[in-house]
């Protein structure tokens, strides 16, 4: 029997007019698990991370995490119960520098958001957990430029922080190395594999060699409904999985 998981769904559903995008999906992601959602183009993948993240409400089914269901929850509720997402276009602040982009994250989950009269720099508390993020990133050395000026690669890990300092428990990452050199590509899951160690993380990703080689466990969803799930090496010899997304690719 399948453990429940930290993040799951039951029966979830959503119909835009007679489109049926998500039909139905039972999801369960274990804890401290690197979980791949991956389909052909208009298989639900997004509108299915939309559900999770609190953007949508669905047709019909639940949501729950950690138990608690969250179906009615919008995203700011979700995020304060350690919900943190990434999206398929870069999310920042592009005018501040990277250190600032993060620092508001951070300051948004302490008291002293509320601190109206209190200069941010005297925030040693947000300034150094701010700082500590942007090390994990792999960004300490950019924290001083300007968000807008980084190269794409760096402003995906600078989206990824900017969701840490929320203190998340579960990191939504949607197409994470969309757009992004093949180097880049690598450097970026390099870190998320890294961050997988610390952090429950569900991602969309349409980079196969990435998704095999750093997913523990895989969900292939197609028109909308579940095809297959497993581990990489099970999904890789499913063939209702090479017909219908892999093809020929071993």
């Amino acid at each position: 029997m399948t453990p429940v998981g930290m993040l799951r769904t039951e029966k979830l559903c959503k119909s835009f007019g007679g489109t049926v995008a998500v039909d139905s999906v039972d999801l369960n992601v274990r804890a401290a698990s690197l979980h791949a959602i991956i389909g052909p183009n208009g298989a639900g993948k997004t509108t299915l991370f939309n559900l999770l993240a609190g953007e949508m409400r669905p047709t019909s089914g639940g949501v729950f995490f950690e138990d608690r269901e969250i179906t009615r929850l919008d995203v700011r509720e979700r995020s304060h119960l350690g919900i943190g997402r990434s999206f398929q276009r870069t999310n920042i602040f592009r005018a501040l520098s990277a250190y600032e982009n993060v620092r508001v994250a951070a300051q948004s989950r302490t008291q002293a958001s509320f601190a109206m009269w209190e200069p941010a720099t005297r925030l040693r508390d947000v300034a150094a957990r701010a700082q500590a993020i942007l090390d994990d990133a792999g960004l300490a050395a950019l924290a001083v430029r300007t968000a807008g000026e980084l190269a794409g690669g760096d402003q995906r890990l600078l989206e990824i922080a900017i969701a840490l300092a929320t203190a998340p428990k579960l990191l939504l990452l949607d197409e994470p190395s969309q757009g992004l050199s093949g180097e880049d590509a690598l450097r970026l899951m390099a870190r998320i594999r890294t961050l997988a160690e610390r952090y429950t993380i569900v991602l969309i990703e349409h980079n196969m060699n990435l998704v095999m080689e750093l997913s523990d466990e895989i969900t292939v969803m197609n028109f909308g409904s579940i095809l297959a799930r497993g581990t990489p090496a099970e999904i890789r010899a499913d063939p209702q999985v090479r017909e219908a997304y892999l093809g020929s690719r071993g």
